[in-house]
């Protein structure tokens, strides 16, 4: 499978995640959100292009996804947002891409699939 971004074909996998992490730039970001909410996703808002990028640069320094544990114990980075405990954090971002956060932040900042990554 594969998306074409600016003339020039990029590879997917049969879940739309890009085959080659090094693809992704923001006009890639932008298709593959458009295709997100094509599929009945809610918008990507400024918050959600934080939360992709913070896992774009998490990926960079780790060279992995953050967990689910990592982006609740990250909860305090997000720009202007206070949230008391994990549980509201979580229920926000669950509220943001109800099937999965990390799933789908993976899917738009280009990331590999976390195929083994279970939510809770």
């Amino acid at each position: 499978m594969s998306i074409t971004v600016n003339g020039k074909v990029i590879e997917t996998d049969d879940e739309n995640y890009l085959v080659n992490p090094d693809d992704w730039n923001e006009d890639v970001a932008e298709e593959l959100i458009k295709r997100h909410e094509a599929d009945g996703h809610k918008p990507v808002t400024e918050t959600g292009w934080e939360l992709i990028n913070s896992f774009r640069e998490y990926y960079e320094a780790h060279q992995t996804h953050p967990s689910m544990h990592k982006l609740l114990a990250g909860r305090a980075k997000l720009e202007g947002k206070q949230f008391a405990d994990e549980e509201s954090y979580k229920n926000f971002l669950y509220e943001l891409f109800p099937h999965g956060p990390v799933r789908m932040l993976c899917k738009l900042a280009g990331l590999p699939n976390p195929k083994d990554e279970v939510e809770t």
